[in-house]
């Protein structure tokens, strides 16, 4: 099987990115897979995976190059084909629409996989018919404005499933009328980190992620002036970099924690920082699956968690592996840490049962369910492409998109012209 991945950008740091190379690399032991990249802006994935699974990419960002496209004149026209009310809209472009569509059109991949709203649609309106369309949910349906989730309802009717990573938002999407679509709730995998476990000792706890407003490490750095009252021979290590670095130095500052709470910025690889610590806390007012939590579960660290929507909940077994406290109460974030904090033998459990329990997310666990499910689609479409289907067209959001099949075999690639798009059409014959 042929499994092509398209992800805004393979050469970030992100939990998309992450997740989207662990799964590649695991699809890559049983099929032929690819990640490709709409945007390149460094020479090289910081995330790199192995040799098995090749990145390439459509359009070059890398200013300091030759071959830097950002002056493009296409580049500077808006996105047809892109979702308008996808969050990243404004990087999109006629020249993102054309390249998407030239690859989408010529592609071989018995599979194609989106992984953002906005790749999806692309998927739906510049695919030549064939391939698999299999849209990927890295956020949730019902943070999604009341525009975007307009355009979902619209195009995901053409998509041939769609996987959310939690099943709260697998059940929100069944409840729109998607026909024909299998909705599905797949986590994220997490690698084992290949270390030593934590061994709980340490008197660190640990929080991972971007500094931004929905982490909410002000609400943490608050919870922890409450743990510092009675047991100030702990401390809090914040691992990354964001715009609210400024915001939190100021408020270590004024609640005199300075000696307590240390923002270390980005660190690669995280895996063993987690493991210099005792307890990993999550204090994030929305998460759409929470990689760090598993991350750290994974190194043996019981989590203490704000129960906001949608991962933790689904993740965390209160009282087995870690612990779950009101979303945005930094009182019983505090209180939650203090019971953990005091009680070495709970902790040391917690940890143990969390490192188990992380299992279920290894990447050949996941790897396995999602090969069930593109086998399950690949073979029901093979039971609809004998002979030849004749083209059809639709004009979708001012975008001209046609697709067409006959079999598996095609001649060449044509373009037609509609309402002053340009866009890919596939040649076919029948087989």
């Amino acid at each position: 099987m042929r499994i092509s991945f398209l992800i805004n950008s393979a050469y970030g740091i992100g939990g998309t990115i992450r997740t989207t190379f662990n799964l590649a690399e695991q699809l890559a032991e049983q099929h032929e897979v690819e990640v490709v990249s709409v945007f390149r802006n460094r020479a090289s994935p910081l995330l790199a995976p192995d040799g098995n699974v090749p990145v390439r990419y459509l359009v070059d960002l890398r200013r300091q190059e030759a071959t830097y496209e950002g002056d493009d004149p296409e580049h500077k026209l808006p996105s047809r084909c892109f979702a308008r009310h996808d969050g990243a809209y404004e990087r999109y472009s006629r020249l993102t629409d054309r390249r998407i569509g030239d690859h989408l059109a010529r592609t071989d991949a018995d599979v194609v996989i989106g992984t953002r709203p906005g790749l999806n649609t692309h998927l739906v309106r510049q695919t030549r018919r064939g391939p698999v369309l299999l849209g990927q949910e890295h956020l949730t349906y019902s943070t999604h404005s009341p525009r975007l989730r307009r355009e979902l309802r619209a195009l995901y009717p053409r998509l041939d499933a769609l996987i959310t990573v939690t099943e709260k938002d697998a059940r929100d999407y069944r409840k729109l009328w998607l026909p024909g679509v299998r909705v599905e709730s797949v986590p994220n995998s997490v690698p084992d980190p290949g270390i030593e476990p934590a061994d709980g000792r340490g008197k660190w706890v640990v929080a991972a992620g971007r500094l931004t407003r929905m982490k909410r490490y002000d609400l943490l750095i608050r919870a922890f002036a409450h743990v510092v009252e009675e047991r100030p021979d702990w401390k809090l290590r914040i691992y990354g970099g964001g715009v609210e670095r400024a915001d939190l130095r100021e408020l270590i500052g004024r609640l005199g924690l300075y000696n307590h709470v240390f923002l270390m910025g980005p660190v690669s690889p995280l895996e063993p920082e987690w493991t210099k610590g005792a307890i990993a806390a999550v204090s994030s007012s929305f998460e759409p699956f929470g990689m760090t939590i598993v991350e750290a579960m994974r190194a043996g660290l019981p989590v203490v968690a704000t129960d906001c929507p949608h991962g933790p909940g689904e993740i965390i077994e209160p009282g087995v592996n870690g612990q779950l406290v009101p979303n945005g109460n930094a009182e019983a974030m505090g209180a939650a840490l203090l019971g953990l904090i005091n009680d070495d033998e709970k902790r040391a459990a917690m940890g143990r049962a969390a490192r188990e329990r992380a299992h279920r997310y290894d990447p050949a666990t996941i790897g396995e369910r999602y090969d069930r499910l593109l086998t399950e689609l690949v073979a029901r479409r093979g039971r609809f492409r004998s002979g030849a289907h004749r083209a059809r067209g639709s004009l979708v959001g001012g975008a001209y998109a046609v697709r067409n099949v006959a079999g598996a075999a095609r001649q060449g690639l044509g373009y037609v012209q509609k309402n002053g798009v340009r866009a890919a059409v596939v040649k076919a014959r029948t087989v």
